[in-house]
């Protein structure tokens, strides 16, 4: 597994929410529905995303796709300083300020949406709902707003998508699903490979010819019992040289990426599979239930029966 497939290897959408939002000026609508993830590809006029963080307004224009990174609230508008008129909450549920549901008023058709049925600015929106869907690294590495402008990427996928979003079809949901993550695969990959993306110290590291062979060989065999000596004997160099090379470009020790590595594939596993709890244990390097568990509820808060469940995980200081 290389680094970048390595790190687009989170996104899973099951069930995104999918819509084709149409507007008439002015309008401003708050989000506010905890997303971990959601990527809009603006086809017709234009957008701000205006996040609540230190984050200035982004512009984004006809064939321009952003990445808003959640769960911090943002405003999808037609002017920066415009106040919110409607506020979309959690499952896509759309109100008022005071309240007033909006779901059926402004349903123009199949997943489409808005004020005006003819307004100028139309995006297509699709949402990530549920933190296990996007892997955490992926979260890490990104700002609060990605934005590739339409001179700076061309993909098939996105009028593909615009085609496809209002079809009805059997089926239809998971079609839709799959062509949101290859979306944003494609947008991602687009850009990480631009000079100002700011990659992380771990993708970046992929490019040494010792701790990229080292992080190779980590995602590839998990199950693996690797000690800093083994993989320091499998990459031709010493114990002392690997551990100091491996913490000064990654940020963190060979074991401490290892074992976050693990537990996010046995979170993905958890919730793709109906493989025992002790199966994914030992297919991800634990010696048995009872350890993957400790370390799920050291980590994460909750433990992988949760997890598979859909509990949300708890801030508990563990590892990104």
């Amino acid at each position: 597994m290389d680094a970048l497939a390595g790190l687009l290897d989170g996104p899973r959408a099951r069930g995104a929410f999918l819509l084709r939002m149409v507007m008439e000026p002015p309008w401003s609508v708050r989000i506010e529905d905890r997303a971990p993830l959601c990527l809009m590809c603006v086809t017709h006029g234009e957008a701000w995303i205006v996040p609540d963080t230190d984050t200035p307004p982004v512009r984004v224009r006809p064939g321009g796709i952003a990445i808003v990174r959640g769960p911090a609230p943002y405003t999808v508008t037609d002017a920066p300083d415009r106040a919110p008129q409607a506020v979309i909450g959690p499952g896509g549920t759309c109100h008022t300020l005071r309240g007033e549901p909006l779901a059926q008023s402004m349903r123009l058709g199949v997943r489409t949406w808005g004020n005006a049925l003819d307004g100028p600015s139309t995006m297509l929106v699709g949402t990530y709902q549920m933190a296990g869907e996007v892997s955490r690294r992926l979260l890490d590495a990104l700002p609060d707003v990605v934005h590739l402008p339409a001179d700076a990427w061309d993909s098939p996928l996105m009028p593909f998508l615009d085609d496809e979003i209002s079809r009805d079809d059997p089926g239809q949901s998971v079609v839709l699903d799959r062509v949101l993550d290859l979306l944003m695969i494609a947008a991602l990959r687009t850009w990480f490979s631009r000079p100002d993306a700011a990659a992380p110290r771990w993708y970046r590291a992929m490019g040494d010819p010792v701790v990229g062979r080292a992080l190779r060989l980590l995602q590839n065999e998990p199950a693996r019992p690797w000690t800093v000596a083994s993989l320091a004997a499998k990459c031709g160099v010493s114990r002392a040289a690997l551990a100091r090379s491996f913490t000064a470009l990654v940020g963190e020790s060979p074991m401490a990426y290892l074992a976050d590595w693990r537990l996010s594939l046995a979170a993905d596993r958890l919730r793709e599979t109906d493989a025992t709890v002790e199966s994914i244990a030992r297919q991800v390097g634990y010696g048995g239930s009872f350890a993957l568990s400790a370390a799920f509820k050291r980590v994460r808060g909750i433990s992988p029966q949760e997890h598979r469940a859909g509990k949300p995980e708890l801030a508990t200081g563990g590892n990104p």
